[in-house]
């Protein structure tokens, strides 16, 4: 299969066609009511006003998808810079300030520096891919990002021969992150990932920018988070201020924290059980009280894409 043959999830988790057609309407209207809703609490003082982006439509994306309720996105988030319930995201990241943002990139580059956040915006081509993204508790959701490819930034910078590995840090603000005040979550800021440069370079990983057409919430990960759609959702690091390029395999914070359970490539692989839940089924955000589980695909459903990354590796053996 081509790699533009993007996999369509099932037509249980899409929006109608009309919904999606009519996308401006809709977001000037449920989105836009949701975004006011949310910009007059007290937790949203330090939320940069929300801007509409100018994207091009992502060969990548699934076509006529736009699946998950704006409102489930936002509400229902893992971020334990802002605590650990789901709803602690949305009640506490407002407080986050977004504006000024850069992002370091050093390592192995011969041009290390910094990028802003308008940059971003303005100097890359934008895209809408709209991506089945899964989490850690195995619950899934379909979100229509826009952002640019991993691999866009990573080439201006001027890659180093030796480099194999890219490694992400989060902001480290705990008089606006009230998790990093926490006691008793174990994690030491800042949080970090990495990704092998095969996975970094990959069309499908992107720094995503923004959500429905706008600029993304703080809950999301705001200024610019990863999005890696075919491994768990704690691999997308967000609130990114760093990037740097490695020979050797960097660290990833719920690896450090619990190895046995949380491995360094974290792909979706239905055939390997976490060692307290099985991942074979996964519930679906925003269908009711009683949520239905659909069957886990392998990488999420992309393995026509990405399964060539891992031939000949032992699955089981890295997690």
């Amino acid at each position: 299969m081509s790699l533009y043959n993007y996999p369509i999830p099932p037509s249980s988790e899409l929006t109608s066609e009309s919904t999606f057609l009519d996308r401006r309407k809709f977001l000037a209207g449920t989105t836009g009511l949701a975004l006011a809703g949310f910009a007059g609490t007290a937790e949203a003082k330090g939320q940069a006003k929300l801007r509409e982006l100018n994207f091009e439509k992502s060969p990548m994306s699934v076509p006529m998808a736009e699946a998950t309720s704006f409102k489930d996105i936002t509400q229902y988030n893992n971020f334990y810079e802002f605590g650990t319930s789901k709803t602690d995201p949305a009640r506490h990241a407002g407080k986050l300030t977004t504006v000024p943002w850069s992002v370091k990139v050093d390592g192995l580059v011969n041009n290390p520096g910094q990028v802003d956040f308008e940059d971003l915006l303005t100097k890359f081509t934008l895209e809408e891919r709209v991506y089945r993204f899964r989490c850690v508790e195995a619950w899934s959701m379909v979100v229509p990002w826009v952002g640019i490819p991993l691999a866009s930034l990573l080439k201006k910078f001027d890659i180093q021969g030796n480099a194999k590995y890219v490694a992400f840090e989060t902001l480290v603000r705990p008089s606006e992150m009230i998790g990093q005040r926490a006691r008793g979550s174990g994690i030491k800021w800042p949080y970090v990932e990495g990704l092998r440069m095969d996975e970094a370079m990959h069309p499908l990983s992107i720094l995503a920018v923004g959500i429905y057409g706008k600029t993304m919430m703080n809950q999301n990960g705001a200024p610019v988070r990863l999005v890696v759609p075919w491994k768990y959702g704690f691999k997308s690091i967000k609130s990114i201020v760093r990037i740097r390029l490695t020979e050797k395999q960097p660290s990833s914070t719920w690896n450090i924290l619990i190895p046995r359970e949380y491995g360094f490539y974290s792909n979706v692989n239905p055939k390997r059980d976490h060692p307290r839940w099985s991942q074979a089924s996964e519930r679906v955000i925003g269908s009711g009280l009683f949520a239905r589980r659909i069957k886990t695909q392998m990488f999420n459903g992309y393995a026509d894409q990405v399964a060539d990354l891992y031939k000949g590796m032992d699955l089981q053996k890295f997690y």
